[in-house]
């Protein structure tokens, strides 16, 4: 017997435990089954379950479930990332407490130390998945940095270094000072600061009474300065291009050159050129052949390029140096205060990065687009929603080389080996490269290894093909690439999936995946992003334990839209609590009530009109359900599927046959205990994907057995489907019991409306039926009658009684004799005054909708929670509108 209430914990478990050692959840290379493979976008090691994974898992658990059921051989490859600075930071935190850092130890034994933590700590969140109910192939789980991808990303690196699309190259990068790094562009965070926007006056050469005037928000780099840039078409400076000024304090003489860059109604209108330390000073120092001089270190000190008295200076502390001496020279022209965006590194966000100038390794990322570009253009790729296709090309068409080197120690060690005269090894091994000096040489040399690593998105480029087993071409790799569907965050678009693209193409001569699903983000109810600094944060633990790991599960997909980010309420969580505690109740009204489940029972013998009605909802749901998870619709599939339990099944199936089920017709109790317990286990297949334990614990039950074995589970079963024997013998049952709930819910809806009391028992006349709705209202009239409220329920053709409130059904019209129950003048009131406070609520909004400052200042989320508002307001109106109307015509 079931208990009175589910308690997720307990169940949760039980059943995963059993799954989990059963191997269920494994695919199988010598299956005959047709294959599917989602690979599984590996969450760093350092990192805990937050609500972005439990959006991203459960979508990708949902579908791995379904495709199961539906017979496919399901690989959803699991894994985690060694996220190189992530976890550098990390144990390099760790040491400090211990007063040491990673210097003190030397490289091999700080990686002894992070290979220590990730076996103590990395596995977090692979243990927290599992509470999600997660169903990868444990069996395979890859980690980024274990032998298997390692040598893939050997191969992957020296293959491209042969064919010239990787190369060292001396350029500006986002350095990070702190952690002596380069970090790519997409992982800076642009922060706005309030700072100043310095105007400073440099003497122009050979004419003591003339200056020209530059602005800038960084001093400190003014002693690399090669440069000044004026427009061409600013007629201000146009006599002194090609002249040159005096660089303060340096005293070094710089040209004046004429470029587009320059913005004359920008500052002065003229910009000071620093090549080594800004991007866009950079391309101009190309285009116009400046030296490029780099003042600054690795710690963002000056270094031996700035005069004496600077050097070894923090940048910072340099700055205010350069100020006062500019001030003393006076040639300082102003100072306004100014708002400007200045980078710093994602993971901390307290250390401002440095463009700085140093020798790096690259990836011929343009061309590695084309073909990239060109499988999304000819559809072999396709981006769900279609929208983030242009996404996709914009970034893909302005794609920079790659900076693929970072000067860590935690990472990919890039296989590239230095002999004494400078003369570069790239090799898969070290005895290979020793190999290829010797015969360079034709001797031995002692060669060094390159201490730098790869940037952590090289090795997750590789991660389709190389968690298979490439570059051995295992049988995985043969049948399990391409994958299918991946389903990720649009934040790694750039990151991960476009690099995936180019890998993928370039080393296995397709594309990795078929369908990219990509959904938004996860953010409070309020629509503000999720941040600790705003207290807003939900861990997704703390909701399974208080709600369920089912509600939290349905609510994610529940709330799953195609391109509109999830609005996280704790709210909608309970609400599907509720869901599930409905699904158990109706579960303990099935067994209670002897409506078991008979493995052999056949859906197309039922004759009794409401049972095979059922029926043929349950197909329609199971059809619509499929048809939505197919499209990547969750949201629907999770409506379809609560709209069908709640309603057609709990609230109306179970109360139409309450009065068959303790009746004294044998034969229609039996047919319907069996139906009721057939299509109660039905629906418990096609909630499972999404509801796995409560379901699974319900199905046990249906069985009559308290502990299943694999041959039972849900999740071995195949998705519903239905002959169409038996889905035309329902057609003319839907259409009757259809009918049935619309003249029901339109009677509760005019009660509801016109204020009827709960208990008054009021008349319904249909007028003008045909002799078909004439037969459904005399074959249902006890249904009608108990459900309605109602007194009577028959046809007339007499004129409407005085105080008759009116509705339609299809070619009938419903009459309510009300004017005994309900005072019409004292309705009318409340329903005007109800119609009066909604106006002026809408006045309300619009005044602020209206307001241009609002609509400027606000932010997007309390705009959008205002017209959310007034629709909510109109459609209020529009019913008691409706009402009011209906009263005044009584």
């Amino acid at each position: 017997m079931l208990d009175k209430t589910f308690e997720s914990k307990d169940v949760e478990k039980k059943h995963y435990e059993s799954w989990e050692k059963s191997g269920v959840f494994a695919a199988d290379v010598n299956s005959n089954k047709a294959p599917y493979t989602i690979p599984m976008p590996p969450p760093n090691v350092t990192g805990s379950l937050h609500m972005g994974h439990a959006l991203t898992m459960t979508l990708q658990d949902i579908l791995t479930r379904f495709k199961r059921m539906e017979g496919k051989d399901v690989l959803w490859q699991p894994g985690t990332d060694h996220a190189g600075i992530a976890t550098q930071m990390v144990v390099e935190r760790l040491l400090e407490k211990e007063g040491k850092n990673r210097h003190d130890l030397g490289r091999d034994a700080f990686l002894k130390r992070v290979w220590e933590w990730k076996e103590e700590s990395g596995n977090t969140i692979t243990s927290q998945l599992r509470r999600l109910g997660a169903t990868p192939d444990w069996e395979r789980e890859r980690f980024t940095m274990d032998e298997g991808l390692n040598k893939a990303v050997r191969k992957v690196f020296v293959q491209l270094h042969k064919e010239k699309l990787i190369y060292r190259d001396k350029r500006l990068v986002n350095w990070d000072p702190k952690l002596h790094t380069a970090v790519s562009d997409l992982e800076v965070e642009q922060i706005e600061i309030k700072g100043n926007l310095w105007y400073f006056r440099y003497p122009i050469q050979g004419d003591k009474e003339r200056f020209i005037t530059i602005a800038t928000t960084r001093p400190e780099t003014m002693m690399g300065d090669t440069a000044i840039a004026v427009h061409p078409e600013d007629e201000r400076y146009k006599d002194l291009v090609g002249k040159f000024a005096v660089l303060p304090i340096v005293g070094r003489v710089i040209p004046i050159v004429a470029d587009d860059y320059a913005d004359p109604t920008k500052g002065s209108g003229a910009v000071k050129i620093t090549p080594a330390h800004d991007f866009n000073d950079f391309e101009v120092g190309k285009r116009h052949n400046l030296p490029i001089i780099s003042v600054f270190d690795k710690d963002a000190k000056l270094n031996d390029e700035a005069p004496e008295e600077y050097r070894g200076l923090d940048r910072f502390v340099a700055r205010k140096k350069i100020l006062a001496e500019m001030e003393a020279l006076e040639l300082i022209e102003k100072i306004e205060p100014h708002v400007h965006a200045v980078p710093h590194d994602e993971k901390s966000k307290s250390v401002i990065l440095e463009p700085f100038l140093t020798d790096q390794w690259y990836c011929d990322a343009v061309t590695l687009a084309k073909p990239a570009i060109k499988a999304v253009e000819e559809g072999r790729t396709q981006f769900v929603p279609a929208n983030w296709t242009k996404t996709y090309y914009e970034w893909m068409h302005n794609i920079q080389p790659w900076c693929i080197s970072r000067q860590l120690w935690w990472g990919h060690q890039i296989p590239a080996w230095y002999a004494p005269d400078g003369t570069t090894f790239v090799a898969e091994t070290e005895e290979e490269a020793y190999a290829e000096a010797r015969a360079k040489f034709g001797k031995d040399v002692t060669l060094t290894r390159d201490p730098d690593v790869l940037d952590t998105w090289f090795s997750s480029a590789l991660w389709p093909f190389s968690t298979l087993g490439w570059p051995e071409q295992t049988a995985e790799v043969k049948r399990y690439y391409p994958s299918e569907t991946l389903i990720t965050g649009f934040d790694i678009i750039f990151f991960w999936v476009a690099r995936m693209m180019m890998m993928g193409i370039h080393f296995m001569g397709d594309v990795p995946f078929r369908k990219v699903y990509i959904h938004a983000l996860v953010r409070d109810e309020k629509g503000q992003k999720m941040s600790k600094t705003k207290g807003n944060v939900v861990d997704p633990l703390d909701v399974i334990d208080q709600f369920g790991a089912d509600a939290l599960r349905f609510t994610m997909a529940a709330l799953a839209a195609q391109g509109r980010d999830v609005k996280w309420s704790n709210t909608r969580a309970e609400g599907y609590r509720n869901f599930a505690t409905k699904l158990w109740n109706a579960s303990r009204f099935c067994e209670m009530n002897g409506c078991t489940l008979k493995l052999d029972f056949n859906p197309g013998s039922v004759k009794q009109t409401v049972n095979q009605w059922i029926i043929g909802e349950l197909a329609a749901t199971s059809k619509k359900v499929a048809d939505s998870l197919n499209a990547f619709r969750y949201n629907d599939a999770a409506m379809h599927l609560y709209h069908f339990t709640w309603g057609t099944f709990c609230d109306w199936y179970i109360e139409f046959t309450k009065p068959l089920i303790t009746g004294t017709d044998e034969a229609v109790k039996l047919e319907t205990q069996d139906t009721t317990g057939w299509v109660l286990d039905q629906l418990l297949v096609l909630l499972n994907p999404f509801m796995p334990y409560i379901t699974e614990e319900l199905h046990a039950h249906l069985l009559g057995k308290e502990t299943t074995d694999q041959a039972d589970w849900l999740q071995n079963k195949s998705w519903p489907e239905f002959s169409s024997d038996v889905t035309s013998k329902s057609v003319k049952a839907q259409e009757e019991m259809n009918w049935v709930i619309r003249l029901i819910t339109e009677i509760r809806s005019v009660r509801s409306d016109m204020g009827v009391p709960d208990g008054a028992k009021i008349k319904l006349l249909l007028k003008d039926a045909n002799a078909v709705t004439v037969q459904r209202l005399q074959t249902h009239n006890n249904i009608i009658r108990t459900r309605a409220r109602l007194e009577t329920a028959e046809t007339s053709e007499a004129a409407p009684p005085k105080g008759s409130v009116q509705a339609v059904i299809d070619e009938a019209s419903i009459i309510l004799p009300l004017g005994d129950v309900v005072d019409f003048a004292k309705e009318a009131a409340r329903l005007s005054k109800q119609i009066d406070k909604v106006d002026q609520d809408i006045k309300k909004i619009d005044q602020k909708l209206g307001n241009e400052a609002f609509i400027a200042k606000a932010p997007q989320e309390v705009v959008d929670e205002q017209r959310e508002a007034r629709a909510e307001a109109e459609n209020i109106k529009a019913k008691l509108s409706l009402a009011l109307k209906q009263i005044q015509a009584a």
